[in-house]
């Protein structure tokens, strides 16, 4: 085999494992869904045990939608950290201008860890309206499935590392529950926040926001970085790309080479 047949080789596999490394991510970013209608008729439990229709907790504000989970030791809590930090800083108040609605997608998980996380979370962030319209839910897997399903969430369960899978943001809703627009990954400015509830307030529908791929999944929020596991597989895809990069070159240099 010839050395060029070798390095073409080399860059085949190198862009097919590559490719394969980025679609297995790619499976969980958001699929973002402007203008797709929440199901709301879908009941859950609050953090008080009682039971709720999602579209009576839509009708008449714009609602901040947090899918993830209250156990997470990953980037739910950082999610919904940097979402109140935000919040502080536009000066809206629950209930006046926006409802959260933090959804568990743990169906394990019952109103009483629910209540617990709402407990912290309004213990270390008093903003106005929040023990009122801050709404943590849980409920079915089927229930949770169908909002899951209608923005376009993607999640999958380690049943080993007991760990969700999933993508980090924030949905905003219309108060006639339509998907207006999402904040992607962490790290939210307070005039993005006001931007997206602003928007769903008066019904706008918003253009699909950048793609970003940020996973809550061995995330250590103590350090902001990927634990060993994701690491790995985030070093093979570099790892990848250099190489992909380097036969690239070679190929450039033999037939500069080669040239007359």
């Amino acid at each position: 085999m010839t050395v060029l047949r070798i390095v073409l080789l080399l860059v085949f596999c190198t862009m097919s494992a590559h490719a394969a490394v980025q679609a297995d991510l790619r499976d969980f970013a958001y699929q973002q869904k402007p203008g797709a209608r929440l199901p709301a008729g879908e009941v859950f439990r609050d953090a008080s045990g009682r039971e709720v229709q999602l579209g009576d907790l839509l009708r008449g504000k714009p609602a901040i939608l947090a899918l993830g989970y209250f156990s997470c030791p990953n980037l739910c809590g950082v999610v919904r950290a940097d979402l109140y930090n935000a919040l502080a800083q536009t000066r809206m108040v629950a209930g006046r201008d926006y409802t959260l609605i933090a959804l568990s997608i743990d169906p394990a998980e019952t109103s009483s860890d629910a209540a617990k996380a709402k407990s912290i979370d309004i213990a270390q962030y008093r903003l106005p309206g929040a023990a009122q319209d801050w709404r943590f839910l849980t409920g079915s897997a089927a229930a949770v499935g169908a909002v899951a399903d209608a923005v376009g969430f993607r999640d999958r369960f380690d049943p080993k590392l007991k760990q969700f899978l999933h993508p980090a943001g924030l949905v905003f809703v219309t108060p006639g529950g339509v998907v207006s627009s999402y904040l992607l990954g962490v790290g939210y400015a307070p005039q993005d926040v006001r931007l997206g509830v602003t928007r769903a307030s008066t019904g706008t529908i918003a253009a699909r926001a950048l793609p970003v791929l940020l996973l809550c999944f061995h995330f250590d929020p103590t350090t902001g970085r990927y634990t060993l596991a994701v690491l790995k597989l985030l070093k093979l895809g570099g790892a990848l790309t250099v190489l992909l990069l380097g036969g690239t070159l070679f190929l450039a240099f033999r037939r500069e080479r080669r040239a007359p």
